[in-house]
Formats: C-alpha cells, structure tokens, sequence
C-alpha cells in the first residue's frame, strides 16, 4: 500500500469491489463504549454517493454512522464478500494501520523507522505511519510490537493519549499532570491500575474518548471490535480538535493530580479567607493557604490525638447539575438522584490514620471535628459499593467496632456547606503549621 491515506473515491471503489485482489487484511479498532447518535452527521456525501452497503451494517447499527463515515474517509475498509464485520475482534497491526492513515494526525518524528521484527508486510507502512504520528513508542516494546495480538483497551488507551500529545503539547502536559489523580475506574480503587497505563486510561476517561463498562472497570485486558473503532476514531478527532481545558473531566482529573482536590473546579467560590478575616484570627497570613499541594499527605493537627492523620485525596461532587457540568466522580459516589440538605455538596475524602491503639467510628469523627472532613461515615452508594472502593465499614470489627488495623486508609463522606448560616469555612491545620482556610464568598 502505498499510500497512507485512501481518497473517498478509492475507498469507494474497493468497497465496489474494483481493488479486491490487492486487499490487505482487514483493518479494525478499539474498545470504546459510546452511542453513535451524535455522529450521524460525519457521514459524507462521498459515502452516500458511493452507495456503500454491507450485509452485515444495517441503517439500525448502534455504530452504522461511525462505520459510514470511516469508510468513506477511508480509515477502514470491507471484506471482498460485502461484509465489514463489525464484531470482530482486532489486531495491533490492524489498529495501526487505521491510525496511521489519519490525515489530520501531524507526522512529528519523520525519522523513526519503527524496526519492529514481527510486523507482517501489509501493515508495515501503517504501523510506520503510526510511528512517525507519535501514536505508538518504539522503546517501549523491545524490537517487537506483538503485531497479530488483539490490542487491548490498556494499550490502546495509552496509544490515544501519546496520539493527542503529539497533535497537541498541552495534551502531553496533561498527560504529566494526571500521575498522582484519582483515576474514575474500578481498577485504580482496588489496586490494579498499573502506573504504565494509568495516565493514559486517565486522560481517555477525561476527554470522554473511553469510558467504563457497566461493572464499573475499564477493562484494561479486553478486546475491542471493529465496530467500536469507527466509533473511536470519529470520537479522537473531535477531541484532537479541542483544547485540554474544554474538558471539564479531564481538567478534574489534572486539579486532582496538581493538588489533591478538584474544588476550584466544581467549587471556585471557595477562596482563601480575607487577609482581614486571617488578621482578626491572629494567624500569620504568610501560613494560610488556600493550595490543597501544601496540605496534602502532611500531618494534621488533631482536635483529641487519638490518630495522626493525613488527606490523600478530597473529591467535590455537586449533585444538582446534569450533563457535562457534572463531575467526572459523580458516577462513582453518587446515585442518580443523590441530594444533600441546605443546597450543600458533597465532600469525599481519601484519608489514612496511624493510630497507637484500635479506635472506632466516632472517635475517628472527632478528630478533625467538621462536616466537610467527617471521617467517621463512608459512603453508602450503590455506585460506590459497585467500584469497590475500601471504606470504614469493611475496616470495622467486634462490638464495639473499632478498626482491625491501626493504620486504616479508607474513603470519607462529608458535606461542603454554601449556606451562611452553617458557617461555610474549611480548615485545617498541619502539625508543620501551615493553615488551610478557605471560605465561600
């Protein structure tokens, strides 16, 4: 093949059946779950006018857009029998070669020869163009890309995150920022998202470019189809087009990495308190902070000792908006439909003790003394309990409860108030002496 990119009428020929004899095999593409009622109006008029019809896509395809439109920009193609096959699972080789061909995808390293050992003589040029667009990294591979292996989400995930990169350097900073977040999938709150893979998964999730199944898992080890890759490539060059910021998920997800917290983007109100207001405490305003890096993971001033505590993580919901204002953690904490009293938000904490002896829930409660850090309750959603994520409750034992080990790391329920007249202010205060005070103006 050689070129990298089919017109519309080439591919509209081959679909006709005129360049059979020369068909490589099959091109394919990535796991992604994500209607295709959107998309409808990528499908050209060059593909309508080719009359493209498979016998096995009809109009009522979850995917029949996406599938139309990547045929006739010619990202994929049909089988010599009429068919496009879009249940079919996919290989490395396959994938590249489709992300090869994207037109829109700047060639940033023309150099690179990508000396793969295994790749077979059809997908050469393809894997090489993917190469050369920065969607796949040689050194990471050891001379051999594995190229007749079905290419997984986990993989394919970090081959989009690299693409946008390289499209765009504010992705490849993005790409840096999300290393310490918290990733909105079940793998990364049991543990088995690997640090290889999770900056990617995390930018994929925050573009909205890939998504959780529903038992609530990326799916780093499954396989994807043909179908879904339609989907997926229509879906990245939408999101190659937008800048970083235009997402709000990812820009949570980038807040949390930075600082701990997503607050200034759910909550921005919430500001450092007035150099009057830390004056009248008699603190030094040079101590107080609104910066949640400077609080994170440092030992807090307890209000009775019975525990060392440190914050990991303090995750914002605001559950009275919909759609994409909503927060990228909605789904994870909060079932539809989920409200607090008083217009207040949700407060999720990722909090470890150390404590010298067993305590129990209520002592935990008391030692930060605040409804917006109240470790004493976790939360109770079904959402929550579908991500598996470690709680208080599954760390309690005997009666009276208390904790079965002394250095306990769970998630915490809390509040954070709008309303005046329940005191709207959170602060803490670290052992080192730095204060966080921040309040709603």
């Amino acid at each position: 093949m050689k070129k990298a990119i089919l017109t519309t009428v080439a591919a509209a020929t081959l679909l006709s059946g005129g360049y059979t004899a020369h068909l490589p095999k099959a091109d394919a593409g990535a796991g992604v779950s994500y209607s295709s009622k959107n998309l409808s109006a990528a499908v050209t008029n060059a593909a309508s006018a080719a009359n493209v019809k498979f016998k096995d896509v009809p109009a009522s395809h979850w995917a029949y857009a996406a599938i139309m439109s990547a045929v006739s920009s010619g990202y994929l193609k049909g089988y010599a029998d009429g068919t496009f096959k879009p249940a079919a699972q996919i290989t490395k080789a396959e994938m590249a070669a489709i992300l090869g061909r994207l037109s829109d995808q700047p060639v940033v390293d023309p150099d690179n020869k990508a000396y793969f050992s295994d790749i077979p003589a059809w997908a050469k040029e393809g894997v090489e163009a993917a190469v050369q667009k920065g969607f796949i990294d040689p050194s990471k591979y050891n001379g051999k890309l594995r190229a007749n292996e079905p290419l997984t989400r986990g993989e394919l995930a970090v081959w989009l995150a690299q693409g946008l990169g390289a499209m765009n350097p504010d992705y490849k900073t993005a790409l840096s920022d999300v290393t310490n977040t918290v990733v909105p999938a079940k793998e990364y709150f049991t543990g088995k998202l690997p640090a290889a893979q999770k900056n990617s998964v995390a930018v994929a999730m925050g573009t909205g470019l890939m998504s959780v199944a529903d038992d609530k898992t990326f799916g780093l080890d499954r396989t994807t189809t043909r179908a879904e890759a339609a989907t997926l490539i229509a879906r990245y060059l939408q999101v190659a087009k937008k800048q970083p910021s235009e997402f709000q998920g990812l820009e949570e997800l980038r807040a949390v990495g930075l600082t701990g917290t997503n607050i200034k983007v759910i909550a921005p109100s919430y500001t450092k308190m007035s150099e009057r207001g830390i004056s009248q405490s008699g603190w030094d305003p040079k101590r107080v902070t609104d910066d949640f890096s400077l609080i994170r993971n440092q030992d807090l001033v307890t209000k009775t000792g019975y525990a060392s505590v440190e914050v990991n993580n303090w995750i914002i919901v605001n559950p009275y908006v919909q759609g994409s204002s909503r927060s990228i953690y909605y789904p994870v904490f909060l079932d539809e439909g989920d409200k607090l009293l008083h217009g207040s938000y949700y407060s999720f904490v990722d909090v470890s003790l150390s404590m010298n002896k067993p305590i129990g829930m209520t002592a935990a409660g008391n030692l930060i003394n605040s409804p917006t850090f109240d470790f004493s309750s976790s939360p109770r959603s079904k959402a929550f309990q579908d991500y598996a994520a470690p709680t208080m409750y599954t760390q309690l034992k005997g009666f009276p409860e208390t904790f079965s080990t002394l250095t306990p790391r769970y998630w915490a329920e809390g509040m954070l108030h709008f309303d005046d007249d329940l005191d709207p202010v959170v602060y803490i205060r670290t052992k080192s002496g730095l204060i966080f005070y921040i309040v709603n103006y």
